[in-house]
């Protein structure tokens, strides 16, 4: 029986949770209200809905996945470009989802007795333990409640709230030891060993924003025959590509070795083994164990929400070649500053040709095949997301959380017309030259005064970096409409120069006094005489190496590292700047 959205149903002599028709996922709308949606509704007012919003982020992203699953069995697609654009041309494009969310409504109940949604019924302990909540939301660290809302622990949720939770858990539950379950083969003495985490948390997850949910949904909903984004498995083996809701409900142990049949059988995939605990008021505990492990090397095939690094260790230990892991952010590093993993093309596959050193993701690769194909417009602008989870403590807690965006033209992703991508990489580069250039200059006054040099030189770059960062966005944001892509990047080394030489001249000023009075320092060429004139000078020609000097054209050195990087040269006279040499 469908409930409605007023109180819980009572039916096969229990409660009743219908994620299709009851309010469970957060979203923003366009008007900026914020409120809750059932998947029914999230798939009708997708048009009028900005986004998804999760009590983190890492559980938007695990949402997301779940939305796509849908998406993709509901339409039985894309099969291909063509399809996609039928799809983005009709502002009614999920209606089929209604009738395939009636069709699988059981599977849908959070609190079914046989079968609970993303659940395994009867889950129980050898000594029948209910373990706290805390194992599930990871807003609490366990150890360190110190700063969390919830301190220090989640005695109940409700069962919204609960849904969102058993998502994020197969997504980004952590490792470590866990409690046993009865029937799982795995269990020693009552304790299954560390399996990894969720397999969403082995990646450094991206997808792509639109103007609206819809349009979020759609740039995402990539074709599953798609090369390089999520056709590389094979569709026919376990009866096909098919999500969790469409197989038989879990056994408490791990199910049989397979591979993802496809995207809907990976956004779903079982990590974990959930059993909720529960009475009319809500939910007041947890059985949790491992669930379906998965590997995550050489799967750049079919996870198309996650860069790809190429590893030279575990091709040397497994005896392949390649074999390529997930690329996993950095917290201390600024999305774009990774832009090069993001939009550089993937490498043909000719023979004999070398294996990359880097993927971009394959749901960018399939954007840019809507723009090489003209199914987007060169101006379209979309905003690449960056989401993941840092683990620390033998993947036993959550440290931290990325989340980042950047805006960019899709322009950046034409797979022939490679200018503009090139010159918004190479502006990367610049920042780079510019912000080492700074960090030379720290360290050639710490030098100078006698002073330890790793922490002025770190705090400089630091400082670098954080000036430029919105500069660059802005710059990246409105590149695609630029007639000359050089032109641009012209502009943008001239901008960076000026920020950058402010940030130096700001050094200089509170440079102290034993650094203008100066010292005799040790250099690779010999000893020389280092204060903070000498310093000034190498700093202005560094940042004039790395970014041009000013009033001149870009073939000034374009591109050029940095002279030396910290090793400063042995005489003032081996420097040569426009004006001269140095004396």
């Amino acid at each position: 029986m469908r409930t409605s959205d007023g109180e819980h149903a009572l039916s096969r002599g229990g409660l009743v949770f219908d994620l299709t028709v009851r309010p469970w996922i957060g979203v923003l709308t366009v008007d900026g209200e914020q409120e809750e949606v059932s998947l029914r509704e999230v798939f009708a007012r997708a048009g009028r809905l900005q986004r998804i919003v999760g009590d983190v982020p890492t559980q938007e992203f695990a949402l997301l996945r779940l939305l796509l699953a849908i998406a993709h069995d509901a339409l039985d697609g894309p099969a291909d470009t063509d399809a996609w654009a039928d799809l983005w041309a009709d502002e009614d494009c999920f209606a089929p989802v209604a009738a395939y969310l009636d069709q699988h409504q059981q599977r849908f109940d959070l609190l079914h007795p046989r079968m609970p949604f993303f659940q395994t019924a009867g889950l129980r302990t050898a000594r029948d333990e209910v373990f706290s909540l805390n194992r599930i939301v990871a807003d609490v660290p366990n150890g360190e409640p110190f700063f969390t809302a919830r301190m220090p622990s989640v005695d109940r949720l409700s069962f919204a709230e609960a849904a969102r939770w058993v998502v994020h858990a197969h997504a980004y539950d952590t490792s470590g030891i866990k409690t046993g379950v009865a029937g799982d083969e795995r269990a020693k003495g009552g304790k299954v060993y560390p399996l990894g985490v969720g397999w969403a948390g082995n990646l450094g997850g991206v997808f792509v924003e639109g103007a609206t949910l819809r349009e979020t949904l759609l740039l995402n909903l990539i074709a599953a025959n798609e090369a390089g984004t999520a056709g590389g498995t094979d569709t026919v083996a376990e009866g096909g590509d098919r999500p969790a809701w469409r197989r038989e409900p879990c056994g408490p142990g791990a199910a049989p070795v397979r591979q993802p049949a496809g995207v809907k059988d990976l956004y779903t995939w079982q990590t974990r083994r959930l059993r909720l605990h529960f009475d009319q008021d809500g939910v007041h505990g947890v059985v949790l164990g491992y669930g379906d492990p998965l590997a995550s090397r050489n799967l750049h095939g079919s996870e198309p929400m996650t860069a790809w690094r190429r590893s030279q260790v575990q091709e040397k230990k497994l005896g392949v070649t390649p074999v390529y892991l997930p690329l996993e952010h950095d917290p201390a590093r600024a999305v774009w500053r990774g832009l090069a993993s993001l939009i550089a093309e993937r490498p043909g596959t000719a023979q004999g040709a070398e294996a990359a050193a880097r993927l971009r993701p394959g749901v960018l690769e399939w954007v840019a095949r809507l723009v090489s194909e003209g199914e987007l417009p060169r101006g379209f602008l979309i905003r690449t997301r960056v989401v993941g989870a840092v683990y620390g403590t033998q993947q036993s807690v959550i440290d931290e959380i990325v989340d980042d965006r950047l805006a960019m033209a899709v322009v950046l992703l034409h797979r022939q017309d490679r200018v503009f991508a090139q010159q918004a990489v190479d502006a990367v580069a610049d920042v780079e030259h510019a912000v080492t250039a700074l960090g030379d200059l720290a360290t050639d006054l710490a030098r100078a005064s006698g002073a330890e040099t790793d922490g002025p030189r770190a705090m400089a770059r630091e400082l670098g970096f954080a000036a430029l960062d919105d500069p660059y966005r802005v710059w990246l944001m409105h590149l695609g409409e630029r007639p000359d892509p050089y032109a641009a990047r012209d502009e943008w080394r001239r901008d960076a120069h000026r920020t950058v030489d402010c940030l130096g001249r700001q050094l200089l000023v509170q440079a102290s006094d034993a650094a203008w009075e100066g010292r005799v320092v040790a250099t690779s060429k010999g000893s020389l005489w280092l204060n903070s004139s000498r310093a000034e000078t190498w700093f202005s020609h560094r940042l004039g190496t790395a970014l041009g000097w000013p009033g001149q054209g870009s073939d000034q050195d374009a591109g050029a590292n940095p002279a030396d990087g910290n090793a400063e040269p042995a005489t003032a006279s081996s420097l040569s700047t426009p004006e001269g040499t140095l004396s």
